[in-house]
């Protein structure tokens, strides 16, 4: 079974073509789960109709089963995420953001490919990517440009996770025009959070204290560090280009000037919450040059332009103990070492191919 997880914070404007297009898909054995974190735009509106509709049409007729949950305050993306595992039953965990639609068969054909190659390896640390098991698979997506005259466009949304040398995390193939430069199945660092299949067993094998997505995160770049822990405990994530679907982006790089102040404070303290847990000593060494310039670069943009934005980064004292442990306990897991683990930290997109 395949439990559908879906997050909501003031998403009307979105929320039922995603679910409609979630309730179109050809995979039968499906539950789906959607979490409200405190919605005041309509959102929760549109849940019980859709509840309603749910009950009235496919009830008795489908194995789906559908379960809503209301927060009554906003717990972010991450926590609300872990809320919904901790109710799910699936074998796979599918993590779909409301502002994301899904071609009929994204679901089936991401399981199609992950049954083909998954029994390849056992995840021990002298397998290489391509035969360590699969815990993570994602699609194409493409950019949904809700309003315009061709709202599902053929521009890139992402292709899977990558990482440049100085610790910044892209989106393969973001915002070129798809010419069929990425119609391979490979095998990429991780998968992006819009629509990312998660086999059970890999999410159990790397939570930490029961939590799946780092609840500190909130949101934004939470998918890059489950991409991250899974690379260190050796699972491997699966691009399928066969399995479409669009997606709204809001946060780009390009757009970072524009953003509210909340979404940057929280991108700049999750940067180095993320490395706080996961980079070794010996990682960081190699990457120091690059990391370290760019570290300078956000800091002299925050004192310069934007004093509040340091704000997010008071965390760390905050949380400092809490972090510490998670560390301690993401370290001394870790299946990969350092000279396996530096080749994906590339200023170019790496892939392994997966014939």
């Amino acid at each position: 079974m395949v439990s559908i997880l879906i997050t909501t914070y003031n998403s009307a404007s979105v929320l039922k073509t995603c679910l409609e297009s979630v309730l179109q898909q050809d995979y039968a054995d499906r539950e789906i789960i959607i979490v409200d974190n405190a919605s005041s735009d309509g959102t929760r509106a549109i849940l019980r109709n859709f509840g309603q509709e749910f009950e009235r049409g496919c009830a008795g007729k489908s194995e789906t089963r559908l379960r809503v949950v209301y927060n009554d305050a906003n717990r972010g993306f991450a926590a609300g995420q872990n809320q919904a595992m901790a109710q799910s039953h699936g074998d796979w965990l599918f993590s779909l953001n409301p502002d994301v639609i899904l071609k009929p068969d994204f679901i089936s054909t991401l399981l199609a490919a992950a049954g083909l190659l998954a029994p390849a390896g056992s995840g021990d640390p002298g397998e290489s990517p391509s035969k360590r098991k699969i815990g993570a698979l994602c699609g194409k997506l493409l950019r949904w440009k809700p309003g315009a005259t061709n709202e599902r466009s053929n521009v890139i949304d992402s292709t899977g996770i990558y990482f440049l040398r100085n610790l910044r995390h892209l989106d393969r193939g973001s915002d070129e025009t798809d010419r069929g430069q990425y119609e391979r199945r490979e095998y990429v660092f991780g998968a992006t959070g819009a629509a990312a299949l998660y086999r059970r067993e890999m999410v159990e094998d790397i939570s930490v204290g029961g939590e799946f997505f780092d609840e500190d995160f909130f949101a934004y770049r939470e998918d890059a560090d489950v991409a991250w822990r899974a690379q260190l405990m050796g699972w491997s994530c699966l691009y399928v280009p066969e399995a479409v679907a669009w997606h709204v982006r809001r946060v780009t790089p390009e757009r970072f000037r524009q953003l509210p102040d909340e979404i940057n404070r929280h991108s700049i303290k999750n940067r180095f919450l993320m490395r706080a847990k996961n980079i070794s000593a010996g990682l960081y060494l190699r990457l120091l040059i690059p990391v370290t310039a760019r570290d300078l670069l956000i800091f002299g943009y925050c004192m310069l332009f934007n004093r509040r934005l340091l704000s997010g980064l008071s965390l760390f004292w905050r949380e400092r103990e809490s972090i510490k442990e998670k560390r301690k306990w993401i370290q001394a897991h870790r299946r990969i070492s350092d000279s396996e683990l530096v080749r994906w930290f590339d200023n170019h997109p790496r892939s392994l191919p997966a014939d």
